[in-house]
């Protein structure tokens, strides 16, 4: 079972920035990408950014340049920053391991909501 509490989300402006944090189990962050996904009102859910166990980095095109995703081994967090925010990043956040579990295991996500 995947343990994991995503925090941090929020409303924001255009322009500005939002840093969501996940706390994950020590035995999910060994070994595993961890990545960040965002569900959109009426969307699938999608992989946005995804950080390798020892810092690589990869992003969707839609979001390279605006998110930064770092994790720290040691305190077995992942976080986001979202900075230069636009009407298109807002929608449920969730982090989880990169492939996503099967059976489906998810935690409750946090909303991110971006307004004009």
């Amino acid at each position: 079972q995947v343990q994991l509490v995503e925090s941090g989300g929020g409303s924001v402006q255009v322009g500005g920035s939002l840093r969501l944090s996940c706390a994950l189990s020590r035995s999910i962050m060994s070994g595993n990408q961890i990545g960040w996904y965002r569900q959109a009102p009426g969307k699938e859910r999608e992989l946005v950014a995804r950080v390798m166990e020892y810092g690589m980095t990869i992003y969707s095109d839609s979001v390279r340049g605006r998110l930064t995703i770092s994790r720290d081994n040691t305190a077995n967090t992942v976080d986001l920053q979202m900075d230069y925010f636009q009407l298109d990043v807002s929608g449920m956040y969730y982090c989880n391991v990169v492939p996503p579990p099967f059976p489906p295991d998810w935690g409750q996500g946090t909303q991110v909501y971006v307004y004009s």
